[in-house]
């Protein structure tokens, strides 16, 4: 399918709180998914209640945003009544839609939630025409593909049923789990995955603790040699008996997606939205992921695109990452960080400008400090437009004394004096540690 004769495509955007969500939009996304924490799949670091959610949906309707709610929990007998009295509540908010995975939800939005449109949460793990189909007859707007769908199988998809919206994850992590139906977090820590509360056991930094000389369920049929040991995570909070034979050990940390290279091929293939993950994520995390594919996106059909893609790669660059995969787009198995080791291009994220402020006879930009800087550091402002280096001059702190040195972990704004060009709105600070 060509570009041309494709709907407009939408840049979906996470919003972990509306902090978060104002950032996205204003770095371009089209359209923005949230949740309160209790049916979201983000239980930690998701601060949304009722009072800011409807917040965001006046915002993101402001800005002419399009706002979709995540409800995709599995479920259990104990979650029903609250989950009802959520919808009744989603009733009074203007929304876009709703991403639910649950058999059993989808039954209620469908009660409660007539008239709202229902996308199908990757959880669900849609993988062929035949599922599509099924979710289409039930009356399934948009489906969140699972990512271990191919390229070539979201054309097939979408030949077979046009009529679908789908939508795909083009940038952030992966899971080792199926589609992220993972148990090792509730076997491990007694916290579900799917209720929103994984602490990520993948993650964790493993050590051997002792050889296994005769792996107990290594039969006598097995052709592969088996590695065994006892492992134990770092803060000695699971220890288990581990085997690695050639097809890998499969609970270890995964590189993180990023699909920038293949827009142009996810558009032509049917992709309607282009989905980035991340809702955990930082607002300069948010703000630099958005602004590049917002970019891609736009240069689609240009002349210029390999040179917009090769500089937006280079800001994607710049976030701290676990080295990037390409996942199972192009049908092949994604690369995996055994190492544990994080990528980057040394920059750090240090502040985000509120505004000025005028003291004295001038102007100073009021800056939110997340880490540390000083005079001497080569600063770059992050902007909607784009990135730029900038110069400081001069600092002020809370009690509008002139100090070298702005540091975070503290709610205290510091007053900054940059060398007189204007300073961009939901504009971020970084510096170079490599320079």
């Amino acid at each position: 399918m060509s570009k041309k004769n494709h709907p407009k495509i939408e840049l979906l955007a996470p919003a972990g709180n509306l902090e978060k969500l104002k950032y996205a939009v204003a770095y371009g996304a089209d359209a923005v998914y949230a949740g309160v924490p209790d049916f979201s799949l983000r239980v930690r670091i998701n601060n949304f209640t009722r009072e800011s959610l409807r917040e965001a949906a006046e915002f993101a309707r402001k800005h002419k945003k399009k706002i979709y709610i995540t409800l995709n929990i599995y479920a259990h007998n104990n979650h029903l009544e609250r989950v009802k009295e959520h919808l009744k509540f989603l009733k009074t908010l203007d929304i876009d839609g709703v991403i639910v995975a649950d058999p059993g939800i989808i039954r209620l939005v469908k009660k409660y939630l007539p008239k709202t449109e229902i996308h199908l949460s990757t959880q669900a793990n849609a993988t062929n025409i035949e599922a599509i189909k099924f979710w289409a007859e039930i009356g399934i707007k948009r489906i969140v593909l699972a990512r271990e769908v191919t390229l070539e199988e979201i054309r097939e998809i979408k030949q077979a049923v046009p009529k679908m919206e789908l939508e795909y994850f083009v940038h952030g992590a992966m899971c080792m789990s199926y589609s992220g139906r993972c148990i090792l977090s509730k076997w491990m820590s007694d916290r579900s995955a799917n209720l929103g509360d994984c602490t990520q056991p993948c993650r964790w930094k493993y050590t051997e603790k002792s050889k296994i000389q005769n792996p107990k369920n290594c039969g006598k049929n097995r052709n592969d040699e088996i590695l065994a040991a006892s492992v134990i995570d770092d803060q000695k909070r699971f220890e288990i008996d581990l085997e690695e034979d050639r097809h890998g050990t499969y609970f270890f940390n995964s590189r993180d997606m990023n699909l920038s290279e293949h827009i142009q091929d996810l558009i032509e293939a049917g992709v309607d939205s282009l989905k980035i993950e991340g809702r955990a994520k930082s607002v300069y995390y948010v703000a630099t992921v958005v602004g590049a594919y917002r970019k891609i996106i736009d240069a689609v059909s240009k002349k210029n695109l390999k040179q917009v893609i090769k500089a937006q790669q280079k800001e994607l660059d710049t976030l701290v990452n676990r080295g990037y995969s390409k996942g199972f787009l192009l049908g092949n198995e994604p690369e995996h960080n055994f190492a544990g080791g994080l990528d980057g291009a040394g920059y750090k994220f240090v502040g985000q400008l509120e505004g000025r402020q005028k003291i004295g006879n001038k102007f100073f930009t009021v800056v939110f400090m997340h880490n540390g800087i000083s005079l001497a550091d080569k600063l770059e402002l992050v902007s909607p437009e784009g990135s730029r280096k900038i110069k400081l001059k001069k600092i002020l702190n809370h009690k509008m004394e002139e100090v070298s040195e702005a540091h975070g972990g503290h709610s205290n704004r510091y007053f900054f004096d940059f060398d007189g060009k204007e300073v961009a709105k939901f504009g971020l600070l970084r510096k170079n540690g490599n320079r």
